[in-house]
């Protein structure tokens, strides 16, 4: 178990949650990483499998070591959902939440634990993703604008300017080795403060896949948490973009769905990238207004 002693001899504690679906293999080296580099310990450990159709749900409840608890969800809701799910099971103050494509090579989470010691209003710590050749995935990024995605998304990304533009969106120039503020840190692999998530109402679970850390960082911002990514503490992932399929994909829908339902929420940023208070403005906005078709409200979102 990683913790960190508190003024008062309070204990900053950390668990860790993996949310499974059809991963068996990857669900169970995840774990296996955890507990061999000593980052949780098995109790502080919960699995949710969101109802995966080949079984892997019950599998992992035979086969990962005793004491990690797996949790049957009876539906599948969504990485968010999943994720909600797991922390409630747990009774830490800081949660990790990870991939099941990710593995940790050695442990040094108690950088992260000392900095929500120091930081009361650090909410969430995004860790370096590094693919596993050691290679920098950019996990932390600024909010988007759609020049950032038409560069992204299309070969414009390679004209100097644009190419300038990603460059800026992905913080390439922030990372070196002191924790840094970014807009948002991706979700494959980061620490959350447990009171500020039960604050700002938890994962959005109107949202099926991709953009809930992004809807989570935003929502931290407008009420006065802070977001930094980490260098420091790092984490392997092996890497696969189903969101860069075509757009015609079901992925690729799923993800248009998604950036909808966060421009919808947060304002959509034509040509600059909001700033925090423009956010805040909008989603004001968005939450005194009727609910429209796929844009269902969940409790405290």
């Amino acid at each position: 178990m990683s913790t960190l002693q508190q003024p008062g001899d309070a204990t900053c504690k950390l668990g860790a949650v993996i949310v499974n679906y059809g991963t068996l293999a990857l669900t169970i080296n995840c774990v296996a990483s955890l507990l061999a580099h000593g980052v949780v310990r098995a109790q502080d450990i919960v699995v949710v499998d969101n109802a995966s159709p080949d079984g892997s749900g019950r599998q992992l409840e035979s086969v990962l070591p005793a004491g990690v608890q797996v949790v049957l969800s009876s539906r599948n809701g969504g990485f968010g959902a999943g994720v909600n799910l797991g922390v409630q099971k747990l009774g830490t103050d800081l949660v990790l939440v990870l991939n099941p494509d990710t593995y940790f090579n050695r442990n040094n989470i108690d950088v992260i634990i000392r900095l929500f010691d120091q930081r009361p209003r650090l909410g969430v710590a995004g860790l370096r993703l590094i693919n596993p050749d050691g290679t920098l995935q950019y996990s932390a990024r600024r909010f988007y604008s759609l020049p950032d995605i038409l560069a992204r998304r299309t070969l414009l990304g390679r004209w100097g300017p644009m190419r300038a533009r990603v460059d800026s969106h992905l913080l390439k120039r922030k990372w070196s080795t002191e924790p840094f503020e970014a807009d948002w840190v991706m979700g494959t692999g980061f620490v959350v403060r447990v009171s500020a998530f039960q604050q700002i109402g938890r994962m959005d679970e109107g949202y099926f896949l991709y953009f809930e850390e992004v809807d989570l960082c935003a929502r931290m911002w407008v009420n006065g948490w802070q977001v930094l990514a980490v260098p420091g503490v790092e984490l392997v992932h092996e890497h696969q973009r189903q969101s860069a399929a075509g757009i015609w994909s079901q992925s690729g829908k799923t993800h248009l769905l998604s950036m909808a339902r966060f421009f919808a929420k947060f304002g959509v940023p034509w040509v600059v990238r909001p700033s925090r208070k423009g956010l805040a403005r909008s989603y004001a906005r968005w939450r005194a207004e009727p609910s429209g078709p796929g844009l269902e409200r969940q409790p405290g979102n």
